[in-house]
């Protein structure tokens, strides 16, 4: 019973709008850097006796060693199966007795560890933690039971269209780089990956040098930079070297997948913009003209116009060594081929830089109106703090942000969408029976 009470009392916390404002969120971000040299971003917020910590290191499932696709991810999953002298379910227990969360995922770019934990329990839940991270056990036991697991999962990937569409895809845009591969690796090769290529693929990521870190709750600067000496000062300093640049190879044209499904799914797509590019807020802006919710160009012209889906949608997809320009949508069998001739053409359309004054402000107006729902809660908050990190973002970003969509003028979006999208390198890949498209595999 006073287990479930803490664990309740966890959930709640980590649900309650801590710092509930964009502009409170802010005011409060403070840059530290630990004793021992460990940098983070801080919230500092005491009204609520409950922290939330984001630990991110790049590079992620992009660093697995030649011919161990999957061992990175694997790794991930096994990391709390075990640590120090306690096995899996003695770590569980350990985890529940303190109300304590622990995340763990691996991402092309990124290894994500998300902690929330109740003051009165910080110094036990840094405790068990840090045993995860610097004692993990990887029993073969645990390592044969989590490597079934995702077996399972990749087993049910081939007969999934999206993920099949997803898949494909990916190997057209990026070849023989690791974005061109599943993360989670192949049935292959995640059936040959031993306990040892555990341990190396936790050397590979697990490094100081790549280490971003954010906090929000009950936390001084002082006190969490000696939490992070004591929980991962013990790191190395290196881990494996940065992956490559990664070339963009579509060159525009048409995959047809077939696949025994009454409606077809399609992945499209072209190369994109990077972070870093000083087009990329009028970039992201115009996607939001273009493909992002139910009023954008795509939505209207494929659903509302025409009824051939229930939904379509466009993002910007900038990794950290290649980016793109991605959308997806799924239709009957029958009306496939015509979807996909609306979503060229709206491709060219776009493509000529005809943005109305109108769509411009209509979107700077929902974007910047929107902003301050993603500050809902301290495990939110962290995340946006380690993500602004990575992306290079300066200290202030929160409050220029909306400025900085504001700034976009028509001029600007206009000559983007010139510069940006290219309908020649449209490419589409499409699982399914579309009517009037042959199959290509």
């Amino acid at each position: 019973m006073i287990r479930f009470f803490l664990s309740l009392s966890l959930a709640l916390l980590i649900a309650a709008p801590v710092v509930s404002t964009q502009a409170r969120a802010a005011e409060n971000v403070q840059e530290l850097t630990s004793p021992g040299g460990i940098k983070a971003w801080l919230v500092e917020e005491r009204s609520i006796p409950f922290t939330a910590l984001e630990l991110r290191f790049k590079g992620g499932a992009s660093l697995d060693a030649p011919g161990k696709r999957g061992a990175i991810n694997l790794m991930t999953a096994l990391i709390e199966e075990g640590a120090g002298d306690l096995d899996a379910r003695g770590f569980a227990e350990a985890r529940e007795t303190l109300a304590a969360s622990y995340s763990f995922r691996a991402y092309d770019d990124a290894l994500t560890i998300s902690v929330q934990f109740l003051s009165e329990n910080r110094d036990a839940a840094m405790a068990l933690l840090r045993s995860a991270l610097m004692e993990p056990r990887f029993d073969q036991d645990a390592v044969d039971r989590v490597r079934e697991q995702v077996l399972s999962g990749l087993r049910s990937d081939q007969t999934d269209p999206d993920t099949i569409a997803s898949l494909r895809f990916s190997q057209l845009a990026w070849g023989d780089h690791p974005y061109g591969s599943a993360s989670d690796g192949t049935i292959a090769s995640v059936t040959a990956l031993s306990r040892d290529d555990m341990f190396d693929a936790r050397a590979r990521t697990l490094a100081l040098d790549r280490l971003y870190v954010g906090a929000v709750g009950d936390i001084s600067a002082q006190e969490l930079g000696l939490l992070l000496d004591d929980l991962l000062g013990a790191l190395p300093e290196t881990g494996a070297a940065p992956v490559p640049e990664a070339s963009v190879l579509l060159t525009g044209g048409q995959t047809v997948i077939p696949f025994d499904t009454p409606q077809s799914v399609a992945i499209f797509g072209q190369p994109g913009i990077a972070f870093d590019d000083p087009d990329f807020m009028p970039a992201y802006v115009l996607n939001q003209i273009f493909g992002e919710g139910g009023e954008a160009r795509l939505s209207q012209e494929v659903r509302e116009k025409r009824g051939l889906t229930y939904g379509i949608g466009s993002y910007l997809y900038p990794k950290q060594k290649g980016a793109l320009v991605l959308g997806q949508v799924a239709s009957a069998n029958g009306v496939m081929a015509e979807t996909v001739e609306v979503v060229r053409a709206e491709w060219a359309k776009i493509a000529s830089g005809d943005i109305t004054r109108e769509e411009l402000e209509a979107a700077q107006t929902y974007l910047t109106g929107a902003y301050g729902l993603r500050f809902d809660g301290n495990a939110k908050i962290a995340g946006i703090l380690v993500g602004m990190q990575m992306q290079g973002q300066p200290l202030d970003y929160i409050t220029r942000r909306n400025g900085l969509i504001n700034a976009v003028t028509l001029e600007d979006i206009n000559r983007v969408a010139r510069d940006l999208y290219d309908p020649d390198l449209l490419e589409f890949v499409i699982v399914g029976q579309p009517a009037g498209l042959l199959p290509t595999d």
